[in-house]
């Protein structure tokens, strides 16, 4: 047998030194292939950005149709634009990023077509006007649609533009039939307030303006129109002729005037009135139009939370007491409440039991859009009640008018007993603080973390801030103990309940407030920033500042509860409701999960005395103008 290590030229030393000079030799050569690619990435930045990038053979459209359609989006107040990159619209995208300079609209860069979505429905909350979002096809519509159904719930106007290739000799082989469709709307249109598809620029221009002044007349709600492939891609013919409409902004409906007198009558001689709100204000002079109403009638409010519209500061606000005060009203006033019903009466959990909860002779009134925007399939509309007197009208439109109607019926003997019902209100609303405040107190030290003592760990941090809880339903304590005095305190949830809005939709009211100078800040539960988390991606990205508190109880414990409920119903072990509910074994750690997506994040934080110090470094970054994330493990609620 021959011995291969003995022949020359691949003994272990020679070939150790060969192979040390070859990987110094392709090391050196690498370097250099490197340095010039390098050089040659930079000539083709600068050409890119250039402003004219001609490819040889290829033919040239210096005008497309997308430039006109962002010449239409430009009239209206859009100052943002969300989207997921998709082919259907990259011609628009290009129009806007180019020929519109970024700019009015400015394109936010998302990583799910849900999460555009629901970026631009916070955004509405925090600002007050819509955004638009663009996506693609039939897949992106799909993604979105879940989105687009909290919206259409928590009545929020949203300007949707999709793109689809209608006309079928013209569309690519392969994905481009994928994803047109003959009626794409059609998948939403169950939940959208007003869709079209545009087959001109005249009818894209109309019908966009038209849009836009559907989705803010109230009731507010999303809109889309399809943007047809062909037309945004092909050259503009007869531009000359083409003519932009001007917007004119519905003014809002008031409620009947003769309605709002009977009903004020009812209110003032009642003995025990008591008013429900829930996405009764619009922004500031909402919440001081309802102050004004609510001190003219003095009677108490219950806040069901959908926006902030009644001060938690004011004695009148005693929505704590809310099962109390509707078992003894005898004339209740409901603005915007979506579920009348459900505010009157109950059925219980599991065993469906019916539980009447207010007074059997209780009179109602209603003063709301809800009979305006009903369609039949989708049951957001809730189960019916038969009111006494429903008016229809915008509230913060009617509510001078309607408080000028009570401070008519109130005359001097009237307004003495009104007056009288001071004393007991207030001792009513300290007494429900101080039950609040002691309840808070419960558990204090626990580990895991209770959500009172993150509720209060937080104010402390914030309270000299002019702070915004943008997403203000996942924890309820901070609603019952903070003093929250302004409309952008407290914006509310999803609408639908669907999981997965609260962290794009906190990323989206809190680029609202960015550019008002407001500290945003949010409670995020674990489950839902596990939908869509590249929304963090897009906060970093856009440097969008943005406190996220995890309420990481590492499980879905609304639906652990339903477990316990059937396995007790069923006369079965209740210990086995984590399996399929909880988010464990392995933990996921969320400060590293933000961190991957460019976001400052610190935990996860199982003691609460190291609460206090994490949250001002987290504060820190923020005021900086950057989001931070702080992991804290919690009680489940």
């Amino acid at each position: 047998m021959s011995d291969e290590s003995s022949k020359p030229g691949i003994d272990r030393r020679n070939f150790l030194k060969t192979a040390t000079a070859t990987a110094g030799a392709a090391a050196t050569s690498a370097m250099a292939l490197g340095a010039a690619v390098s050089a040659q990435a930079a000539e083709l930045k600068g050409e890119v950005a250039k402003a004219t990038h001609k490819v040889a053979g290829e033919k040239q459209i210096p005008r497309p149709g997308s430039d006109f359609m962002v010449d239409v989006i430009k009239t209206l107040d859009i100052k943002y634009i969300a989207a997921n990159p998709g082919s259907s619209f990259r011609s628009l995208h290009e129009s806007i990023v180019n020929y519109g300079g970024n700019k009015k609209p400015e394109l936010i860069t998302c990583l799910h077509e849900e999460t555009s979505v629901a970026i631009a429905h916070g955004y509405y909350k925090a600002a007050g006007k819509p955004m638009a979002v663009m996506m693609h096809g039939t897949v992106g519509l799909q993604h979105g649609s879940m989105a687009i159904y909290n919206a259409w719930c928590d009545r929020v106007p949203i300007m949707m533009f999709a793109g689809n290739g209608l006309d079928a000799t013209k569309r690519r082989p392969g994905t481009e039939w994928y994803h047109s469709v003959q009626d794409a709307a059609a998948m939403v249109r169950d939940f959208v307030k007003w869709d079209d598809q545009p087959v001109s620029l005249q009818h894209f221009a109309e019908s966009t303006v038209r849009a836009y002044k559907i989705a803010t007349t109230t009731p507010m709600e999303p809109v889309l129109i399809m943007a047809e492939i062909d037309l945004q891609e092909d050259a503009i013919e007869h531009e000359s002729e083409l003519i932009i409409p001007m917007l004119s902004p519905s003014v809002a409906s008031l409620g009947d005037t003769g309605a709002m007198a009977e009903a004020a009558k009812l209110l003032v001689n009642a003995k025990a009135p008591l008013i429900m709100v829930e996405r009764a204000a619009r922004d500031q002079e909402g919440v001081r139009r309802l102050i004004r109403f609510a001190e003219a009638l003095n009677a108490p409010v219950v806040d069901l939370g959908a926006r902030m519209n009644f001060p938690t500061t004011h004695y009148l606000n005693q929505t704590d007491l809310r099962r109390e005060l509707v078992s003894e009203a005898d004339v209740i006033l409901m603005l915007e409440v979506s579920d009348p019903w459900g505010q009157l009466n109950s059925v219980t959990d599991p065993f469906k039991e019916y539980r009447r909860l207010a007074r059997a002779d209780v009179k109602t009134i209603t003063l709301s859009f809800s009979d305006v925007y009903l369609k039949s399939n989708y049951q957001d509309f809730q189960r019916f009640q038969p009111v006494n007197m429903p008016i229809t009208g915008d509230v913060q439109a009617s509510l001078p008018e309607f408080t000028e109607q009570v401070r008519r019926a109130t005359d001097s003997a009237r307004k003495s007993v009104l007056t009288q019902r001071t004393s007991i209100l207030k001792v009513n609303f300290e007494t429900m603080r101080k039950r609040a405040r002691e309840a808070a107190a419960v558990g204090w030290d626990a580990k895991p973390v209770s959500t009172a003592r993150l509720a209060a760990e937080v104010w402390d941090v914030i309270k000299d801030e002019p702070w915004s809880l943008v997403v203000s339903d996942r924890i309820s304590w901070a609603r019952r103990l903070w003093p929250t005095t302004e409309f952008h305190q407290m914006l509310g949830g999803s609408g639908g309940q669907g999981v997965g809005y609260s962290l794009p939709g906190a990323v989206g009211a809190a680029l609202a407030n960015r550019d008002k100078g407001l500290l945003s800040v949010t409670f995020q539960p674990d489950g839902d920033a596990l939908y869509a988390p590249g929304a963090l991606w897009t906060a970093a990205h856009h440097k969008i500042p943005l406190l996220f508190v995890m309420h990481n109880n590492r499980g879905y414990h609304q639906e652990t509860m339903h477990l316990q409920r059937m396995a007790s119903m069923h006369n079965r072990r209740t210990d086995q409701a984590l399996i399929g509910n909880e988010i464990n074994h392995p933990a996921i750690d969320f400060s590293k999960l933000a961190q991957a997506h460019g976001v400052w994040a610190e935990g996860p934080i199982h003691d609460p005395a190291d609460l206090g110090a994490a949250l001002r470094r987290a504060l820190a970054v923020v005021k900086s103008g950057a989001p931070a994330l702080l992991d804290v493990i919690c009680q489940a609620r």
